[in-house]
């Protein structure tokens, strides 16, 4: 049976070298004439450092840490943080701040009935038909 694996040694040491310059995953792929998988599996069998997501807005490496680790909440996930988030079926849900920062909120007063808003944030948000 004829062996017709990419990864000989040659191919290997670019993938390395390709890798440590902090090529792409994708980049690395088209010069080694593999898919983006293919480089991602061998990375992780060969033990190549993690890269950061291309979609991180921070830029920094990922931390390999439980949350209890963590140095500070910005560094906490959204969905972690937005579990510390006050809300109530009974209280205004309208959105306060950016829910990316820290501080966001809710509003919190009392709703109109059958509403998800108070009477301030339910003007804001239905609008009257138009009238023909």
């Amino acid at each position: 049976m004829e062996n017709n694996s990419v990864w000989d040694e040659k191919n290997l040491e670019r993938l390395k070298k390709l890798w440590d310059q902090g090529l792409p995953i994708t980049k690395i792929g088209l010069e080694l004439g593999v898919s983006r998988n293919s480089i991602a599996g061998k990375a992780h069998r060969l033990g190549l450092p993690k890269r950061n997501s291309p979609i991180s807005k921070s830029g920094e490496p990922r931390k390999n840490k439980s949350i209890s680790n963590f140095e500070t909440s910005k560094e906490l996930p959204l969905k972690i943080l937005l579990r510390e988030v006050e809300w109530s079926r009974n209280r205004c849900c309208w959105p306060i701040g950016d829910p990316k920062l820290p501080g966001f909120s809710f509003c919190g007063t009392s709703i109109m009935p059958g509403r998800p808003y108070c009477e301030e944030h339910s003007n804001l948000a239905y609008t009257a038909t138009r009238e023909s």
